[in-house]
């Protein structure tokens, strides 16, 4: 499907997660069937390698997406991660094993006629928004499974689960996310999404299919192209690049990005 398609192409949604000092947790991503790619942006895998025996803080950034969760060693338990306008912290002890269904914005909406927004910054119980998939997910999954066993599975039951999705493709909200991405989050959103739409109708489409306003979207997807840019710490203070962003100053950069990202930028890119 084209509209899919192009999202997948002009964004890549990223989570720092794990960083290499985190020996004994490890973070993965994997690439669902490729059918399912322009809906699904990856399967993730959040495990330990050794129990803690300190609590771990697993942040999660502001990334535009709407996950499902689950736990391989309880897969009874699943919940929906929805659009977040702000980064989160998961307090994790002991041993764990997390599987993740990352959907690029606006897929999930899509495919399950959920209201974005009614999950908008916050962790849902998948029972209590879409139960056919949390009784899949409960009778399906267990610890003791290979990653490329749940992975097969999951690409198994979402192709055919899609086959008989319909595709609500509202051009006016298509279009305005379009340029939303071309222009990496920078476009002015009051003067540059004219699509034929009032701003009250284009604001319901964001909310209900994104989780949040066309604003809101587009300062995380400045955000996440300052992400995928990786610049180092050094350069970063020395180059002055929040300018090339699309951030007005200094300060309105590292308040946004701490916001987003819940460290300030300078410590987030020294620690690489």
């Amino acid at each position: 499907m084209k509209i899919a398609t192009e999202i997948r192409n002009l964004y890549k949604p990223i989570q720092p997660a794990v960083k290499q000092s985190d020996e004994n947790v490890r973070y993965t991503e994997f690439l669902p069937h490729i059918s399912l790619q322009p809906f699904i942006y990856c399967y993730w895998q959040l495990n330990t390698i050794k129990p803690l025996f300190s609590p771990y803080n697993y942040r999660v950034v502001a990334d535009g997406c709407i996950d499902i969760v689950f736990s391989l060693d309880n897969p009874e338990e699943s919940y929906v991660m929805g659009f977040c306008n702000k980064y989160n912290e998961f307090p994790l002890v002991g041993s764990f094993n997390k599987m993740g269904i990352r959907f690029l914005p606006t897929m999930f909406p899509q495919l399950f006629r959920v209201n974005a927004l009614e999950v908008s910054n916050r962790l849902v119980e998948l029972q209590l928004i879409i139960p056919y998939i949390s009784r899949f997910i409960a009778n399906s999954f267990n610890e003791k499974q290979r990653i490329d066993e749940v992975a097969g599975m999951l690409d198994s039951y979402f192709i055919q689960l899609f086959s008989k999705a319909t595709f609500n493709g509202d051009n006016r909200l298509y279009e305005a996310i379009d340029r939303i991405l071309k222009h990496c989050g920078t476009l002015d959103v009051q003067n540059g999404l004219n699509t034929g739409i009032s701003a009250r109708q284009l604001r319901r489409l964001f909310e209900f299919y994104v989780g949040d306003t066309a604003k809101t979207f587009s300062k995380v997807v400045r955000f996440q192209n300052f992400l995928n840019a990786k610049p180092s710490g050094q350069s970063l203070r020395q180059n002055k690049l929040f300018f090339d962003a699309g951030y007005y100053d200094q300060s309105h950069f590292i308040k946004e990005f701490k916001s987003l990202y819940g460290d300030t930028p300078g410590r987030a890119f020294d620690k690489g």
